[in-house]
């Protein structure tokens, strides 16, 4: 047992631990004054429904966290388990959409083609809690459809079968 408190704190130890629960694997983007971008998020959580409201946790010393955090809306996109290559591209590289990766019709949030589940959101809250940012979203539109979902577990891909009914 590792004690929080002590002098000897393990983060590698810790992150190992918390690895041990298996997440969904999302992408959020955003229109941002550099131009469509996306990330790779796990800390997403539904937080309230009524109101609908989300959260993720965007790592303050992202290099991209100061685009997201200026953001007023977003879109949370649920990737299916054949995005694995999107979901590598937005967690270590580029960040920026071609106009090719998402409907770029209107002015919300940029959608992704593939996604198991978009939730476009307005920002309801930010909250600073340790070394990341939590952005509250008040979801104002939403899209579902079945599919084997990509998960992550002990630093790992995995999937996460439709369930038969």
């Amino acid at each position: 047992m590792t004690d929080l408190i002590s002098d000897n704190f393990d983060a590698a130890a810790y992150r190992k631990a918390l690895g041990g629960f298996a997440t969904g694997v999302c992408v959020v983007t955003a229109h941002t004054g550099e131009g469509a971008f996306g990330i790779t998020v796990n800390s997403f959580t539904s937080v309230s429904l009524d109101p609908p409201l989300i959260l993720w946790c965007l790592d303050r010393k992202s290099e991209r966290h100061d685009a997201f955090a200026a953001a007023e809306r977003f879109a949370v996109h649920v990737l299916p388990v054949e995005d694995r290559e999107m979901s590598d591209r937005f967690a270590w590289g580029v960040c920026r959409l071609s106009a090719e990766e998402f409907d770029s019709s209107s002015d919300e949030p940029p959608r992704l083609r593939n996604a198991l589940t978009r939730l476009d959101c307005d920002v309801h809250d930010r909250i600073v809690m340790g070394d990341h940012l939590t952005i509250v979203g008040a979801v104002r539109r939403f899209e579902t459809r079945p599919g084997d979902a990509l998960t992550y577990y002990r630093g790992r891909y995995g999937e996460a079968r439709e369930p038969l009914s």
